[in-house]
């Protein structure tokens, strides 16, 4: 076996936060949560593959989504452009969108969705990779407005953008981000939140390596990557999981010592 060349890149860290260590906290969820079940709305609305502006007009002026104002259609285009990018020309969501295509159930598709999200947003990546993840290793475990916004509140040393966020602004980012963890399947309840361990699917851990592909990263750096964190995943067990995902021919997977072959199909 030989590893694969190094691929050009298409992208760059900048166009993925998740994978930009220079990216900044954002505060979109303090709007409203991740909006998922809009995103599905719209996604089931369209059998192609839109452009931003197309996208938009379906939102705005065919107001697919069901918004009682023209204004109300607006604010939801902008949460969820700012959200899920919606732009076939960007590499992220072309892969993205492939995937859910391929998706053979809903829990599949939540987490990819959730994943998509997590790749546009420093501050949900981080949350997933560094706090969620203890969590979704020993679920159920309670998921706690106060110990989400601890964390928050703790990253202002290494993202001093955050210091100028209202408490409440800070609180409301908190409680909608443990509800949309909900809403993609990594959770369960409604007053008291109890996490879910995400079951292994192909999509989601197809479009983390199409994500870290599109950055450059090479094959045998792919398997050691902590983006897997975001699905409960580490160490030997990103492997196992590649294993598993080549038996269900769900991707092609061969590891000898240092030297990595992987191919999850078609690339954009």
């Amino acid at each position: 076996m030989m590893e694969m060349a190094h691929m050009a890149t298409d992208s760059g860290p900048e166009l993925i936060p998740a994978l930009d260590p220079g990216a900044s906290y954002l505060s979109r969820l303090s709007a409203r949560s991740a909006l998922y079940t809009d995103l599905h709305v719209l996604l089931d609305a369209s059998c192609s593959s839109l452009s931003s502006a197309e996208y938009r007009s379906m939102v705005i002026d065919d107001n697919c989504l069901a918004r009682n104002s023209a204004a109300a259609r607006r604010k939801i285009w902008k949460e969820l452009k700012a959200r899920y990018i919606l732009d076939t020309n960007h590499p992220v969501y072309r892969a993205f969108l492939e995937e859910w295509r391929r998706c053979d159930s809903e829990p599949e598709r939540g987490l990819t969705a959730y994943i998509l999200l997590a790749l546009n947003d420093r501050l949900v990546t981080d949350l997933g990779t560094q706090w969620l993840f203890s969590r979704l290793r020993r679920a159920p475990a309670e998921l706690r407005v106060s110990d989400v916004l601890g964390f928050i509140k703790a990253s202002s040393a290494v993202h001093p953008e955050v210091t100028a966020w209202s408490d409440n602004t800070k609180t409301t980012v908190a409680q909608k981000y443990c509800a949309s963890i909900r809403d993609f399947g990594l959770a369960k309840g409604i007053v008291r939140k109890t996490t879910v361990r995400p079951a292994l699917y192909g999509a989601p851990i197809r479009l983390l390596v199409r994500a870290l592909q599109l950055v450059g990263t090479r094959d045998f750096e792919i398997v050691r990557a902590p983006i897997f964190r975001l699905l409960g995943l580490e160490g030997a067990e990103v492997i196992d999981a590649f294993g598993e995902l080549n038996r269900q021919e769900a991707l092609r997977f061969r590891m000898q010592g240092d030297i990595v072959e992987l191919d999850i199909g078609r690339k954009h």
